[in-house]
């Protein structure tokens, strides 16, 4: 039976990645006292003792961690941001082009994916490829998730020290950490802008990528962007395509939500086809998180990919 160790399994990715794993009997867990997670000989030991390990921390103590197990057959699963766009990591989006279940099935080091990155990719990466949208375009990318993406310092900000908040608009400089993830694993020639912002919710996220379709400069009509879309993700269990021309009222993003490991996609052209606005919808902590490194572990242990998720 494979060993599993969560490094960082007190935080809010942590804690949702081992709500997927209760009542699982395909791994042994291996767990460490509040003392010892803080103890690096502990850390050490456990990381190499584990067949799989899954890094729920901050980008530099991940970077530690991957030198703990340096050595051992340990295969990683890092969900920070530290090796997305590093050479040796295998980028963990089963679905976003052809062979990368197989990567991810045969990798010793898997990145998941940031929770914007996921729908913005979702949406770009394919149709680039494609080249049904130019690489060198400059993409905007306006973006709203749940709180709960900040990590225990904000919710509790969000939930305690400032209740009346109710947008917080951020990343004001134009800088932001995911960046290079987008421009790399989309084939951009130039970083997005990227203006994201968190509401009161939770969990959930919007990722809204609006477009002019000027074909003398490379945009295919959105009746071609909705084919592609729709035939990249056929048959997946985890990413949705709605119809073309079936534009909800509104989209929501609410206090309540309940949890998913899904994604959905949406192509919604103004009525002359001039304009598109290409929306992603997903969990930060669902697909945008934990739910894909669940997904990540399945693939890579050779199990049912959907085990533990809310399909």
């Amino acid at each position: 039976m494979p060993t599993l160790f969560i490094d960082g399994a007190a935080g809010t990715t942590g804690l949702e990645i081992a709500e997927r794993m209760a009542g699982r009997e395909e791994f042994r867990m291996i767990t460490l006292s509040d003392a010892d997670r803080k103890q690096v000989a502990a850390r050490a030991a456990a990381i190499c003792d584990a067949d799989f390990v899954i890094l729920c921390l901050p980008d530099a103590a991940s970077r530690e961690a991957v030198a703990l197990g340096e050595g051992a057959s340990t295969r990683f699963i890092d969900a920070s941001s530290a090796h997305r766009v590093a050479d040796g990591w295998t980028y963990g989006f089963a679905e976003l082009r052809a062979g990368q279940r197989d990567a991810i099935r045969s990798a010793r080091a898997v990145s998941n994916p940031g929770c914007y990155p996921t729908g913005f990719l979702a949406l770009v990466a394919p149709l680039v490829a494609e080249a049904l949208l130019p690489a060198d375009h400059g993409f905007i990318v306006n973006a709203v998730s749940g709180y709960s993406g900040g990590g225990k310092e904000l919710i509790a900000r969000m939930q305690v020290d400032a209740p009346d908040i109710g947008f917080r608009a951020y990343g004001l400089n134009l800088e932001h950490k995911h960046l290079p993830e987008m421009q790399v694993h989309a084939g951009l020639s130039r970083s997005p802008l990227f203006a994201p912002a968190v509401v009161r919710a939770f969990r959930g996220m919007l990722v809204d990528v609006p477009l002019f379709l000027d074909p003398e400069l490379g945009f295919a009509d959105a009746k071609a962007l909705h084919a592609a879309l729709a035939d990249q993700y056929a048959g997946e269990a985890l990413v949705n395509v709605a119809p073309i021309g079936t534009a909800p009222g509104e989209l929501l993003l609410s206090e309540g939500d309940t949890p998913s490991d899904c994604l959905k996609l949406y192509v919604l052209p103004s009525a002359d086809g001039s304009q598109v606005r290409l929306i992603a919808m997903l969990d930060n902590l669902g697909k945008g998180a934990s739910g894909a490194a669940v997904q990540n572990l399945n693939i890579m242990a050779g199990l049912d990919e959907l085990a533990g998720l809310r399909a």
